[in-house]
């Protein structure tokens, strides 16, 4: 097994939510096993995995090449102007170092002619209404399109690279990045991706690395969540997956009952991204 580090991260608080060191085995073998079946059973050649230099997709890639081998395996990189030229470059990184091949596809043009068709402005908005819902949402969607575009092409799935924290408070565009064919680390709390990210070998600076959505100019994901990933991992883990009392949950996660309730509601909120679209009960 790859070196873990002293830490997967500077610190990490309120609680620990990373596997014990035999753990981490069972949980990468039952990840890649999973990968494996999914391929196998949709009759595909491989996966298309949207890599874009952030710690999910990194990881996400990473397995894939283990489930799969890297014959099996493409990445696509789809910046937009707002992303950094280093996320850009470690995405690349990322498929160069992996052996896999990739493909880049910059998507600012096709969301110039989007908004051009659709005679779009934002004078009825404010910036960061405009900026983060409707452009940043529509990138993500025209990123997925793409995504689906060269995965069909070569008979492919789609791996999502959304993990518990973020599928659970919603931090994702519906029919966007939540539009995939399945998400190897959508049980996982960002410690615990961190965690299996080590362990399978992704380079301590991915590992360590900030992370940022990339739709919109947002400094880090935590920054528009609201909330650092360890105290939202802890409240998500306790109140959510462990349906613990939000006075007892504000105590053990050293936040308040506004914060747990606030987790609890964004939580609630988004369960449409995580459900197919409602149906009317059959009559007959």
């Amino acid at each position: 097994m790859a070196n873990l580090y002293e830490q997967t991260q500077d610190e990490i608080e309120p609680v620990d939510l990373r596997f014990a060191t035999d753990e981490i085995d069972a949980q990468l073998t039952h990840l890649t096993e999973f990968i494996r079946k999914r391929v196998d059973a949709a009759d595909a050649d491989g996966v298309e995995i949207a890599l874009s230099g952030g710690i999910d997709s990194t990881t996400t890639a990473h397995l894939a090449v283990e489930a799969l081998g890297t014959e099996n395996v493409h990445g696509i990189i789809l910046p937009k102007a707002v992303n950094e030229a280093e996320n850009m470059s470690d995405a690349e990184r990322v498929a160069q170092d992996l052996g896999i091949e990739y493909e880049q596809i910059g998507i600012d043009p096709i969301m110039d002619r989007l908004l051009e068709l659709a005679d779009a402005e934002s004078d009825n908005e404010s910036e960061a209404q405009w900026e983060g819902r409707y452009v940043g949402n529509t990138s993500a969607r025209v990123r997925m399109t793409t995504t689906y575009l060269i995965a069909n092409r070569e008979n492919r799935l789609v791996l999502g690279t959304g993990n518990r924290a973020e599928l659970a408070t919603g931090y994702v565009t519906k029919y966007g990045d939540g539009g995939v064919d399945c998400n190897p680390l959508g049980n996982l709390y960002k410690q615990q991706v961190r965690q299996l990210a080590a362990a399978l070998g992704v380079p301590e600076a991915i590992v360590q690395k900030t992370p940022t959505g990339g739709m919109v100019d947002y400094e880090s994901d935590e920054e528009e969540l609201g909330f650092d990933y360890d105290t939202l991992d802890a409240v998500l883990a306790f109140y959510i997956d462990g349906n613990l009392p939000a006075s007892v949950v504000a105590r053990l996660t050293e936040t308040t009952v506004d914060g747990v309730e606030q987790v609890a509601t964004m939580h609630e909120e988004s369960s449409h991204k995580r459900t197919p679209p409602a149906t009317p009960e059959p009559l007959f």
